[in-house]
């Protein structure tokens, strides 16, 4: 029987560590009976902590404005935009403020000052919509994660909305609408720092359900709409950076300090998975995510363990910290050792965490590349929800 050990990466604790492994042994179970799935829940013993409660850390920055009156500099959209055209852009646009879209339709619209007796005002159908899907609860987007009654709720009472509803035909607004709603439930998963991100198809299905649900035709979400969100996607990266300032310095706890950690009192953690391993019937598959794959690689490195006869990173600063000369056990441009085992890296060309090493140790890694349709961070945690990633792995398993 193959033994798959799980080493997870930077940030995960419980309970997301047992959701984690639990979503990465159904996602491998799946596909091939007989395996072996073993968590090394290396966090605990091992990870972070700030011992003074995180007094290092800075407040949170003032608020910042929700309008779009500013014009998104060339270069900020330019990091955003796609070459190949896809819709990530737009995304990350709407991961930033869910809102972006609807903002710039009230933005372009003339106030009404008058409406004639008896008319109902646009908004008003969708409202009823939203209320009606708020009652489902967050059935209708489980997918994604909880928090689809919460933003149907907030989104009915925004004053966004009677601007934008007077500026769009009913079945673009649904589609914005439902676009608001799967952005904002997936920046909530962002915020939160869960190593599960869904993929883009994912995400797009839902976003086409719900805006089914509040009264668009079937079809996708994207039609006559796109120039919207690249129009805002520079805008809305810069406020995305000053909404996350404190989110990413809270990431020096735990993520960014368990690699620190890592790099400077690794041994530790080496010798507990070198343990593990060692008391594991071959073949023994080290499957990997971010940190996880640097801790499995250097572990191999350090020492022979015939018992795994396959390491798996996704994620992988491994390549890069042996380039620049910051892997504890080896140095550029010293080989990899002859007992390192076979070396399957996946990386995903948006994840700007994820590295290659075919170039570095020519014939002893095969790199992979697979496309989450999500951008940066999102792309870094969205390897696990991808089957994409199981496939790979299992077609390689001995």
């Amino acid at each position: 029987m193959t033994a798959l050990v799980f080493i997870h990466g930077t940030g995960v604790r419980e309970p997301d560590f047992s959701k984690l492994a639990g979503r990465v042994a159904a996602g491998l179970t799946a596909l091939r009976d007989g395996l072996r799935i073993v968590p090394y829940y290396w966090a605990d013993a091992h990870g972070a902590t700030l011992a003074a409660g995180g007094a290092s850390l800075p407040a949170h920055p003032g608020g910042t404005a929700r309008g779009l009156a500013e014009t998104p500099a060339a270069s900020e959209a330019a990091l955003y935009a796609d070459a190949d055209g896809d819709d990530t852009a737009a995304w990350a646009a709407l991961y930033a403020d869910p809102y972006a879209e609807l903002a710039l339709a009230a933005a372009g619209t003339a106030p009404v000052v008058e409406r004639p007796p008896g008319s109902v005002p646009p908004q008003q159908r969708l409202q009823a919509r939203l209320a009606a899907l708020a009652a489902q609860g967050d059935a209708p987007a489980a997918e994604l994660g909880p928090g689809l009654a919460r933003a149907a709720t907030g989104l009915a009472a925004d004053p966004l909305l009677g601007p934008a509803a007077d500026a769009l035909d009913p079945d673009d607004l649904a589609v914005l609408a439902a676009r608001s709603l799967t952005a904002r439930i997936v920046a909530d998963v962002l915020d939160a720092d869960t190593p599960l991100v869904p993929v883009g198809d994912t995400r797009d299905a839902v976003a086409g359900r719900l805006a089914e649900a509040l009264g668009a035709p079937p079809r996708g979400t994207e039609r006559g709409l796109r120039s919207l969100l690249l129009r805002t996607a520079g805008s809305a990266a810069s406020r995305a950076l000053v909404r996350r300032r404190r989110a990413l310095t809270e990431a020096a706890h735990p993520a960014a300090a368990d690699i620190l950690r890592y790099l400077s009192r690794g041994e530790a953690v080496r010798a507990d998975l070198r343990n593990l391993v060692a008391g594991l019937a071959p073949p023994v598959v080290l499957v990997c995510h971010s940190l996880g794959g640097i801790i499995a690689l250097d572990t191999l490195i350090a020492a022979p363990l015939p018992q795994v006869r396959l390491l798996v990173t996704a994620g992988s600063q491994g390549p890069f910290l042996y380039e620049s000369g910051s892997l504890p056990t080896l140095e550029h441009p010293a080989p990899l050792p002859a007992h390192v085992p076979a070396w399957l890296n996946l990386y995903d060309p948006r994840d700007l965490l994820s590295y290659v090493g075919a170039g570095l140790f020519p014939g002893r890694v095969t790199d992979v590349a697979v496309d989450s349709r999500q951008p940066f961070p999102a792309a870094h945690s969205a390897y696990w929800t991808n089957p994409e990633v199981y496939r790979h792995i299992v077609d390689r398993l001995p």
